[in-house]
């Protein structure tokens, strides 16, 4: 029979223990072989995989989350079966000073006394050894170092002392350039860290800007290329492939454009339906999908707000360029030479460091298609350019190596009726439009392409002599049955639309 407890019998000495409904135990001590209270796998070694030791040391500035990842991260593991354990540097500090005791004032400054150095390298010393005896003498297979770690020197230099004790090392640098995030973090987290215990918030807030803003100019971002490392975070920029910036005004108005243009399409299908002596039948339901980046969603909005059910998807989220990300073709040229040279050999299966390749991509949308091949409503799909190559590709069974030169422009919405034989393409135009507008994904990864082929963002979406849309389909294709979004060919089947998502702000 279980026994509901209430928080003064869970929390009095003689009951409490080191995991219940009221303690978080994630960072306690494991007093048997267990590593979770309900660990999904175990081994006879007590390690999971079969790849060594891990150090995880987390990368950033003050007040950007290392914290919080680094706890996920252990949490994770350690339901998996990973024995995992998390060492902060903060938690050494205040170990080493002793309760209620304040670090040199010069202490967090890089130009810091000689007495403040030695006291960091201490402090340092006694942190990696407890690593090591996790690691070494404990079975330990995940240690995580929780600390700012900002400079690319000393960084390569903890790799190889990792390396020398046979364990492998992976950066996790987190970013944030968004100063609301940043002061909502100060205030609401690492002023109620135990450094501020009776100071009030304005001081602590105050003195934790501080120290913070005395690491920004020496901060040096993760970029060496020898070094396993990870980036994640928020940034402002609305240029970079991680940013999730809202749309601009051009972008709305193209929002509005591209959902009049299509129900205007819908209903003059049904109009032409009725015209030629066909039932005055309603319009199938029409479902749009999106990705869960948020220029994707609101390019969505005004269709959601005329009534029709938007649904986001993960696996839609854009390639990843990796480092050639914002990288002009020239220049990946003269850095990567023999990545390019891999790529023009085979641009489908290829991938640049760091990044996906449209093989990768297309893994990702297995779901996707899946889930597309038992659809059967109307179904519109609002996606980056990259997306929408790998998915157009299946539906017209394109060849691989044509697939990364597809391009969709914004003003056009590429239409697909399946059929039993073949499944056919069309074009509806989208009007009114600026000629700014129209070119696709500019922000995207240029993939360098031989110079006697069209680069991606031409007008057309394919090139006319394309066996997959015929030059001389009409853009609003009224007059054969077999475009007709209502009357399929297949019974239960519907028509599928492909947009790409509207600019960044």
């Amino acid at each position: 029979m279980d026994t509901l407890l209430t928080a003064d019998v869970a929390n009095s000495p003689s009951f409490r223990r080191k995991s219940s409904t009221f303690v978080d135990a994630i960072h306690d001590l494991p007093e048997r072989g267990e590593l979770a209270p309900a660990q999904l796998y175990s081994t006879e070694s007590g390690r999971l995989f079969h790849s060594g030791r891990i150090a995880i040391a987390t990368v950033g500035l003050p007040a950007r989350g290392k914290t919080h990842i680094s706890v996920a991260l252990a949490r994770y593991l350690r339901w998996l079966g990973v024995k995992t354990r998390v060492f902060h540097l903060g938690d050494y500090r205040r170990e080493s000073l002793g309760h209620g005791q304040e670090p040199p004032d010069d202490y967090f400054f890089v130009n810091a006394s000689a007495s403040s150095v030695l006291l960091r390298q201490k402090i340092l010393k006694k942190c990696r050894d407890d690593i090591y005896h996790f690691l070494n003498h404990e079975n330990g297979q995940v240690a995580i170092y929780d600390a700012v770690n900002p400079l690319a020197a000393a960084r390569r230099s903890l790799a190889k002392e990792f390396a020398k004790h046979d364990v492998q090392t992976l950066f996790i640098e987190s970013a944030c350039n968004d100063e609301r995030i940043i002061e909502e973090n100060v205030r609401n987290v690492k002023i109620s860290s135990p450094d501020y215990i009776g100071w009030s918030s304005d001081d602590a807030v105050k003195h934790y800007l501080a120290r913070m803003n005395a690491k920004i100019p020496h901060f040096e971002t993760m970029e060496e290329p020898e070094l396993n490392y990870i980036k994640a975070g928020t940034t402002c920029g609305v240029d970079s492939y991680k940013a999730d910036a809202s749309l601009s005004e051009q972008g709305i108005d193209y929002a509005k454009k591209m959902g009049d243009a299509l129900l205007r399409h819908r209903e003059s299908e049904r109009q032409a339906l009725i015209d030629r002596d066909g039932p005055n039948v309603h319009l199938k339901l029409l479902k749009v999908w999106t990705s869960t980046r948020r220029r994707t969603v609101e390019t969505s909005q005004y269709l959601y707000e005329a009534g029709h059910r938007v649904r986001q998807r993960s696996q839609m989220s854009q390639l990843n360029p990796g480092v050639c990300e914002m990288m002009s073709e020239r220049r990946i040229r003269e850095e990567y030479p023999e990545e390019v040279a891999k790529h023009e050999a085979d641009p489908y299966h290829h991938r640049y460091p760091r990044a996906e390749s449209y093989h990768d991509l297309a893994v990702r949308l297995e779901p996707i298609i899946l889930e597309l091949e038992r659809e059967q409503d109307d179904l519109l799909i609002i996606a980056h350019e990259s997306v929408l190559r790998v998915l157009y590709g299946y539906l017209m069974a394109c060849n691989a190596t044509d697939i990364p030169s597809l391009s969709f422009p914004r003003d056009e919405i590429i239409e697909i009726i399946p059929a039993s034989y073949n499944n056919e393409a069309t074009r509806i135009l989208i009007p009114g439009l600026p000629e700014e507008t129209i070119p696709s994904s500019p922000e995207d990864l240029k993939i360098p392409v031989p110079s006697s082929q069209p680069p991606s963002g031409m007008v057309t979406p394919m090139r006319l002599e394309s066996p997959h849309i015929k030059a001389n389909t009409p853009r609003l294709a009224v007059e054969s049955p077999q475009n007709g979004a209502l009357t399929p060919p297949e019974p239960g089947t519907g028509s599928l639309l492909l947009v790409e998502r509207a600019l960044r702000g």
